[in-house]
């Protein structure tokens, strides 16, 4: 096998590989290496390279090293603590502050046997569907230099999608896995709140949570099986599962009864008739599988719940912003930011404490409308996006009415942050290819802490669709550089 071919393959495989002794762990990681130093100035997916301490761990992992990933590399995104690598939110504010701590889902990784090579690139405090922070410059993707891999774990996307490492580290508060999951052609899980810990910083999460990005249903079950779990401290969890999650992966779904639409969450959203016909084309292959496909028309066209995210949704932020403002050593100004992420900031610090309350509130009440509306469904099918991956630039975060941008957002990724405010897993998964060339995805919701019948049924449509062979142009060498 080639050195070109190592990071296309499973990060299960490639663990194997070590295991058996048949390739070092530090021969696995100069491989992520080399392919960062080749890629990466064109991709500009990584914040840094951890090139020294990751050798030297790899030095540590030999061939009777039990863990499920020993050797296997992997990158963070730059929004969680890795102990001594910078640690940015893509803000400058926070450009060069160095956490001494890991984060809980660093740790778990870590303790998996995965290699830390580096970190990878957002938007300025994971705030947009697109990868171009003032602070890095635009993050491309490898199937189209000219648009955007997605965010806001778009350099996680970038990284995995160009062969850099075979899985990348992110997390998801409106889409921010499924979105670039979708424009890189990968499989981007965001699970069931309460799945994964915040741990250390946060005891629970509203919004967000982690994931990662990875080219198989099999590799995204065991990742998750190393992720989920209880720490110390936390106020709100998951139930356990009844199994491992890659157990319930390998196992085939009996016969469901899914609903599907294309009817868009944000009521002034147009789904790309390409975007359209993927959800019609995936719901006739699980038919072809025994399944029974309903169309429906979910309870979520309505202009209050996009409100209501998002005075939720700019909360989070308010609070990164501030956060930032601590590690930086003084009070946020309208200079220390991108314009879109102060007008977010002075917009979140007029809501009382009340109205943000009540804000949360009435999110919640919307959700357990949505969950009690797809109860008697296994599972719903809807598109990952609405468009297909926009051009570098389409966002404009300086845009003399910079809220526009954020508006702008949602029109692309209408049927991702709703599982957000629901709390209900979703994936999303590379079904096909546009006749553009690029990865044409769908998303697949389960119902609460259903991730292994998620999981499942996205393996399944995987053995009947495989997708995993598939590589973008940049990662063959084809696309111009310049």
């Amino acid at each position: 096998m080639s050195d070109g071919n190592l990071m296309f393959r499973p990060a299960s495989e490639l663990a194997a590989i070590v295991r058996a002794g048949e390739l070092s762990a530090r021969e696995l990681v100069q491989c992520s290496l080399d392919r960062i130093e080749e890629l990466n100035p064109t991709l500009n997916a990584f914040v840094q390279v951890d090139a020294e301490r990751a050798l030297a761990t790899a030095d540590q992992i030999h061939a009777d090293d039990p863990r499920p990933f020993a050797g296997v590399p992997i990158a963070i995104k730059n929004n969680r603590p890795v102990k001594g690598l910078r640690l940015t939110y893509g803000c400058s504010l926070m450009a060069d502050y160095v956490p001494d701590y890991d984060h809980n889902v660093t740790r778990r990784l870590r303790d998996a046997g995965f290699v830390i090579v580096g970190t990878t690139t957002l938007p300025e405090y994971g705030i947009l569907p697109t990868s171009e922070a003032r602070l890095f410059g635009p993050t491309r993707n490898p199937w189209d230099l000219q648009r955007t891999p997605g965010g806001s774990s778009g350099g996680a996307a970038a990284a995995v999608a160009a062969g850099i490492v075979p899985v990348a580290h992110g997390n998801d508060g409106g889409g921010s896995v499924r979105i670039p999951a979708a424009c890189c052609g990968l499989v981007g899980l965001k699970p069931t709140r309460g799945r994964i810990s915040p741990a250390p910083e946060l005891g629970d999460s509203s919004l967000g949570i982690d994931g990662v990005l990875t080219r198989t249903v099999a590799d995204t079950a065991a990742i998750l099986d190393v992720l989920a779990g209880y720490e110390l401290g936390d106020a709100t969890w998951a139930p356990p599962p009844p199994e491992p999650f890659a157990t319930a992966a390998s196992r085939e779904p009996a016969k469901l009864r899914l609903a599907a639409t294309t009817l868009p969450p944000v009521p002034d959203a147009t789904v790309d008739p390409a975007c359209a016909q993927a959800v019609e084309d995936a719901a006739e292959l699980l038919r072809s599988l025994g399944h029974e496909v309903v169309e429906v028309e979910p309870p979520w066209q309505q202009q209050e719940l996009r409100r209501l995210f998002g005075a939720v949704f700019s909360s989070h932020v308010a609070l990164s912003i501030a956060y930032s403002g601590m590690v930086g050593g003084r009070e946020p100004t309208a200079e220390d930011m991108e314009p879109m992420s102060w007008a977010i900031f002075s917009m979140a610090q007029k809501l009382n404490a009340v109205e943000g309350i009540a804000a949360a509130v009435r999110l919640q009440a919307f959700a357990r409308q949505l969950i009690t509306f797809l109860a008697p469904y296994d599972g719903l099918l809807t598109p990952a996006l609405a468009e297909r991956p926009l051009p570098l630039g389409t966002l404009d975060t300086a845009a003399p009415d910079p809220m526009s941008s954020f508006t702008r957002s949602g029109i692309f990724t209408p049927f991702t942050p709703v599982l957000n405010a629901s709390g209900q897993p979703g994936i999303s998964i590379p079904l096909y290819e546009g006749e553009d060339g690029l990865p044409l995805g769908v998303q697949l919701v389960g119902q609460p802490a259903g991730e292994g019948a998620l999981l499942a049924l996205a393996a399944t449509l995987e053995a009947a669709q495989p997708w995993a062979h598939r590589r973008a142009p940049m990662a063959e060498g084809v696309l111009d550089r310049d």
